[in-house]
């Protein structure tokens, strides 16, 4: 692989291919333009050149994978925004909301030396304030297959572990009900219909709807 130092438009295309499974499989991608919010044609001659650089695998009509070289970039970048996250969240008091966006941003220019620094300033977390895992220092991310909130029977009791963090509009919406990592929750009723789920927390009901169901991963504890 060429040494270069990646852009930030490249640590982007990384990122989002390795959360859309492209560390394991083939990544379409026209999933991978809509996840980027950019036309196929100009996501199509970006992998072209991360081809050429040795970071992905791109084959026409199949998709495109991280290579190992592809995937530590990747992982480092995520490394790098949950650290962030973690930092604006916990010592600076930024709302969950807008942590994500500000990570984006300064993902791409902080050092290593700086990583190491907050790393270290924070205690060393495992999890990002939305309950993602923070990547080790030597780059090992390891993700519990969860089932979401929609997935679960009713009856079940559930502590609230993860919780999708790129739309601030939904976790607005989701902080409103008190739905937190690490919350206990009950699930009372699957509404027929797609008409979401209800659930209690300390006491008082509330209405997930379906699409926020599937942005809310637990644990069933009974």
């Amino acid at each position: 692989m060429p040494n270069i130092t990646p852009t930030a438009a490249i640590q982007d295309y990384l990122k989002a291919i390795y959360q859309l499974g492209g560390a394991r499989e083939d990544v379409a991608t026209s999933d991978l333009a809509a996840r980027l919010e950019l036309t196929p044609g100009s996501v199509s001659a970006m992998l072209r050149r991360l081809d050429e650089l040795g970071l992905v695998t791109h084959m026409r009509y199949r998709g495109v994978r991280l290579t190992e070289p592809g995937t530590l970039q990747a992982v480092e970048t995520i490394r790098h925004h949950r650290l962030l996250e973690t930092y604006l969240a916990k010592v600076v008091g930024m709302p969950l909301d807008k942590v994500h966006a500000e990570a984006d941003a300064l993902e791409h220019v902080i050092s290593e030396d700086l990583e190491s620094r907050l790393d270290e300033l924070l205690g060393y977390p495992t999890e990002d304030p939305h309950g993602h895992p923070i990547p080790s220092v030597d780059l090992d991310l390891e993700e519990d297959d969860l089932p979401d909130l929609g997935e679960v029977k009713v009856g079940s009791r559930c502590i609230v572990r993860r919780i999708n963090d790129r739309d601030p509009h939904m976790l607005r919406h989701i902080s409103a009900m008190g739905i937190e990592p690490g919350v206990r929750l009950t699930v009372k009723e699957i509404v027929p219909f797609g008409g979401g789920v209800r659930v209690r927390i300390r006491g008082v009901d509330h209405l997930v709807g379906d699409i926020v169901a599937k942005a809310i991963w637990v644990d069933v504890v009974a």
